[in-house]
């Protein structure tokens, strides 16, 4: 196999992530959280993607799993928010991607590094700033309710003399 090292498919796993949420006045804040690679597992399997011949004979399919629960990379209320916003996608807190779109497996390595990264950062990143409800305009509601007023005056007028 090729040197895995020089792609970085077996070392640390950096997840960049935003600290701020997006409304925030300050601007964006990037922060980075670095994933041990002895906290990473990895499995292999056959793929039932593409491959022609070899289909059958080599493992290409990648599957990478992190105990999110067990780490000590994250600070514990990291943890937590992670765990919250994951919580449909954690098995006995143990987050696992797989990817089998490659031929080779050293490809399908890297692609779930990158899927495990993206979904950690969604998972870190704080939750939106709350909406908050604006107070209507006093001419719209008293517009709306002339127009209201109006509309029945209308119809009122089109009723029979007989149905007062």
């Amino acid at each position: 196999m090729a040197d895995e090292t020089a792609s970085g498919v077996n070392g640390p796993l950096a997840v960049r992530y935003n600290a701020m949420p997006a409304s925030s006045h300050s601007g964006r804040h990037r922060a980075e959280a670095v994933i041990p690679a002895a906290e990473l597992t990895w499995r292999f399997s056959r793929s039932a993607g593409p491959g022609g011949q070899g289909v059958n004979t080599t493992d290409s399919r990648a599957e990478l799993s992190f105990d999110l629960l067990a780490t000590t990379a994250l600070p514990q209320w990291l943890k937590s928010r992670a765990a919250q916003a994951l919580a449909g996608r954690l098995v006995n807190g143990v987050l696992t991607v797989t990817s089998s779109e490659q031929r080779s497996q050293l490809q399908n390595r890297e692609a779930a590094r990158e899927r495990l990264a993206r979904v950690l950062a969604e998972a870190l990143a704080p939750p939106p700033a709350p909406r908050r409800e604006k107070k209507t305009p006093a001419g719209v509601t008293r517009r709306r309710l002339e127009n209201k007023t109006r509309r029945g005056q209308t119809k009122q007028l089109r009723r029979r003399v007989d149905d007062y």
